[in-house]
């Protein structure tokens, strides 16, 4: 009897270990440098003086390990002024595009459902195609979708979405973004688009009967035991959620930024995602991994390959399968990590690095939009880059 009671409080602990994250040592300990990694300090608490962003919190791992996680500023300013710790949660923003919706798609291309190859009008019918100065079709394929090179235009906005629709459900959102005029033949030119990620989000509902936000956490969050990720937050979470911009005279916490998603009630392929610190960077390092943490495999190692290397088929734009190599977007790798790491960044003020050569990963989570939209974190995600890549000695 005793020994099953051992047994069961063994298990607990277990998982209780496992939910929280990354295991934390010292920089050293994994050959990097404490005295350089200090220096965040200073540039976070630059940036919050000088109303860049009201919060900064900042996790770098090594070698699957933590050695540096601090939160800087006010949660939020209005309407109460509130201190930041590193737990809380943040509206990731685009960061949702790779960490949910392109892990989701290439689940589904691994079990055989869906190819890159794939046009884009077998599951979504008025797709419309590029017409070419011969009048010929041209259709978009599943890759072109996730390399942002399908023709679809950047952005649509969501109140002429609601004044053509009324009270808009998810159907006409598609809709309307399958009957946009495409602006160039797939594959030849980049144009970074949310409306191609709402299509993979429809996409991956026609063909598993699911919506993404279930999907995800069916297949992705809960094998990783994650209680701090997902979309739609819940009670228990929207009480640790940084809030954003006020809009229309309420300051949104626990509700997405994006008007699109928001349209969609949260459940988005563009945005959606809240995560803090600690569950983010499991996630990142099942990436860094090959698909694989603690012994849960998600994805292959191949799958992951081709995500985070530049895609053959668009070498010349830079991106990877969700994920950004090379490409302009990719300003927050700043001037020291090598070309090969990828990541993406989000427009709430999100950004995540990660170098498959040093096995280093870098989140930078902040509210820059709290609580006027205002804020601006390019240059303080340069610099943490830059002092973060400084600080890998081996």
């Amino acid at each position: 009897m005793k020994n099953f009671i051992l047994l069961i409080m063994i298990l607990i602990m277990s998982v209780s270990i496992f939910a929280q994250g990354l295991p934390k040592v010292k920089p050293e300990d994994v050959g990097m440098s404490s005295k350089k990694l200090d220096q965040i300090d200073k540039v976070a608490q630059k940036a919050i003086e000088e109303n860049k962003t009201p919060s900064v919190a900042v996790l770098v791992a090594k070698n699957g390990k933590v050695v540096y996680k601090k939160a800087f500023g006010y949660a939020s300013v209005q309407p109460e002024k509130k201190l930041l710790t590193d737990d809380m949660i943040f509206d990731l923003a685009s960061i949702s595009k790779p960490i949910g919706t392109g892990t989701s798609i290439m689940m589904l291309v691994e079990q055989g459902k869906i190819r890159l190859e794939d046009d884009v009008i077998e599951y979504i019918p008025n797709f419309a195609p590029f017409i070419n100065k011969d009048g010929k079709k041209e259709h978009a394929k599943i890759y072109h979708l996730l390399t942002h090179t399908s023709g679809l235009p950047d952005y649509t906005n969501a109140d002429s979405v609601i004044a053509k629709y009324g009270n808009v459900a998810n159907d006409s959102l598609m809709n309307h973004i399958a009957q946009l005029t495409k602006t160039h033949s797939p594959g030849t030119n980049f144009e970074y688009s949310c409306l191609g990620f709402i299509t993979l989000a429809n996409i991956l509902k026609i063909v598993t009967g699911k919506p993404l936000n279930e999907f995800a956490q069916e297949n992705i969050f809960d094998p990783l035991n994650l209680k701090n990720i997902g979309y739609v937050p819940n009670e228990k979470m929207k009480k640790k959620c940084v809030p954003t911009e006020k809009i229309n005279g309420e300051v949104l916490c626990g509700v997405v930024h994006d008007p699109l998603a928001r349209l969609q009630k949260g459940i988005s392929g563009n945005a959606g995602l809240f995560a803090n610190l600690d569950d983010l960077s499991v996630v990142a390092q099942l990436i860094l991994n090959g698909g694989e943490y603690n012994g849960v495999r998600l994805l292959s190692p191949l799958t992951v390959k081709l995500m985070t290397e530049v895609y053959k088929r668009v070498e010349r734009f830079g991106r990877g399968l969700s994920w950004d190599v090379s490409s302009a977007y990719m300003g927050q790798r700043g001037d020291i990590f090598p070309i090969g790491s990828y990541g993406h960044t989000g427009f709430t003020g999100t950004s995540i690095i990660i170098d498959p050569v040093s096995q280093t990963q870098l989140i930078i989570l902040t509210n820059r939009v709290h609580p006027n939209g205002k804020g601006d974190v390019a240059k303080l995600r340069k610099s943490i880059a830059n002092i973060a890549a400084s600080a890998i000695l081996k």
